[in-house]
C-alpha cells in the first residue's frame, strides 16, 4: 500500500508543476483513450495511484493516445499540443499515437443492422 506523503495534498496531480490527471486530453473529441503502453511505461505515478498515457520528465511532456476511426494524426496532434499549451507552460509536448480504434462495423448487404455477420467499412481494402 502506497501512503502519500504528509506535505502532498489529496488527489493531487501535479508533477513538477503539470496537472497529469488528463482530463482535457481525455476530453479531445479524437482521442478514445490514454494508452499506458507496454508495462505502463508512459505512466506518471502519483500517491495511491497511476496515470498512464501522460508522463512528465526531463522538461518535456509525453502525451501516448489511442486515436479514434479516421481521424488525422497531424490535425489530432495539433488538437492536443493546442489544449495542453496553456497548462504546459513553455515545455514541449510529444504527442504519441500509440494505437487507433477498429473501424466501425457494417452489416453485411442484404441483412438488418445488428444481425447476422458484419463486415469492414466498404471504404476499406479487402484483408
Amino acid at each position: 500500500m502506497t501512503v502519500p506523503p504528509a506535505d502532498s495534498a489529496p488527489g493531487s496531480a501535479v508533477i513538477d508543476g503539470i496537472d497529469v490527471d488528463a482530463a482535457a486530453v481525455r476530453g479531445c473529441p479524437g482521442v478514445s483513450g490514454l494508452d499506458g503502453g507496454p508495462f505502463s511505461g508512459v505512466a506518471s505515478y502519483l500517491p495511491g495511484r497511476k496515470v498512464e498515457g501522460i508522463v512528465v520528465r526531463d522538461g518535456r511532456v509525453t502525451v501516448q493516445i489511442c486515436s479514434r476511426w479516421a481521424v488525422p494524426a497531424p490535425e489530432l496532434a495539433a488538437v492536443i499540443t493546442a489544449m495542453l499549451a496553456p497548462l504546459t507552460g513553455n515545455r514541449p509536448v510529444d504527442v504519441v499515437i500509440a494505437d487507433i480504434d477498429d473501424p466501425p462495423r457494417v452489416p453485411a448487404p442484404g441483412m438488418p443492422p445488428g444481425e447476422g455477420r458484419s463486415r469492414p467499412d466498404p471504404g476499406l481494402p479487402p484483408t
